[in-house]
């Protein structure tokens, strides 16, 4: 399915029960929604469930590329506008985790639960900028299998390469049907996220926050530093899984993201 959002076509799936409490999953950078197919097919059951491809991601329309990071929590409540939906749960994962934090900054009456994974609170720091910067020039100067092959080896664990050859396939898969635009903008966009660390201890809905143990690009020093600081929060550690824990080691992730998703449910 499709929604006209700021001008752009995002594609979205809407599945599960349609009275039932709303939970959207939102992918991280460079992937696109396929990669939350497992969780939302263990939630459909109970949840009405919400997956969708950010701009310049999956099916949705890339535009001019020109994005700041504030454009990506834009979609997402013209989304929730076009579907109707007043209050929802929100899972993200690394960049989908920023779009969630900063969604309830914003607008914290609409949003019910949070599930943050492998993902952190604070603004790019100024290492960090020059990363983007170099990896814009790699898509740039050698095309974006150059750049997807580097992105793997930092994201997955070094043992997912073996154990779980089809998953870093899927994940290759996703960042090579993006175009450079797409992920250009987007990393140009990261660098311009806003800092949530502050408004942490300000959330006062369920929130649970899930990293993988061998995640190098957002570590469980920055999971247990937000867990520190937002209030009443829960917090799991997957083992022997990366910056992508859904998919690396999904049965204890389903579990705890089953277990507390339960709270929601009457």
């Amino acid at each position: 399915m499709e929604a006209l959002v700021k001008g752009l076509k995002l594609f979205y799936t809407d599945s599960g029960k349609s009275n039932a409490p709303a939970i959207v999953l939102i992918h991280g950078f460079p992937f696109d929604r396929t990669m939350w197919q497992e969780q939302a097919a263990l939630l459909e059951p109970s949840f009405r469930v919400i997956t969708y491809d950010q701009r310049g991601h999956g099916q949705s329309d890339v535009g001019d590329g020109q994005y700041l990071f504030e454009f990506f929590v834009d979609d997402l409540f013209g989304l929730l506008d076009v579907l109707r939906i007043d209050r929802v749960i929100l899972c993200g994962l690394s960049m989908g985790g920023y779009v969630a934090l900063r969604a309830i900054e914003r607008c914290p009456e609409r949003i019910l639960g949070l599930i943050l994974c492998d993902t952190r609170s604070e603004a790019e720091t100024d290492e960090g900028k020059l990363k983007r910067a170099a990896a814009v020039h790699t898509v740039q100067d050698k095309g974006v299998p150059a750049f997807a092959e580097g992105f793997l080896k930092a994201a997955f664990a070094p043992a997912s390469f073996k154990e779980t050859p089809l998953v870093v396939e899927q994940i290759r898969k996703s960042i090579l049907e993006n175009s450079s635009r797409g992920i250009c903008g987007t990393l140009i966009a990261l660098a311009t996220r806003t800092d949530t660390t502050s408004f942490l201890p300000s959330i006062r809905v369920p929130s649970l926050i899930l990293v993988g143990e061998y995640d190098g690009i957002t570590p469980p020093s920055a999971a247990k530093a937000m867990h520190q600081r937002i209030p009443d929060s829960e917090m799991a550690i997957i083992p022997n899984a990366g910056h992508l824990s859904n998919l690396e080691n999904s049965l204890p992730f389903n579990s705890r993201l089953l277990e507390f998703a339960k709270k929601f449910i009457s």
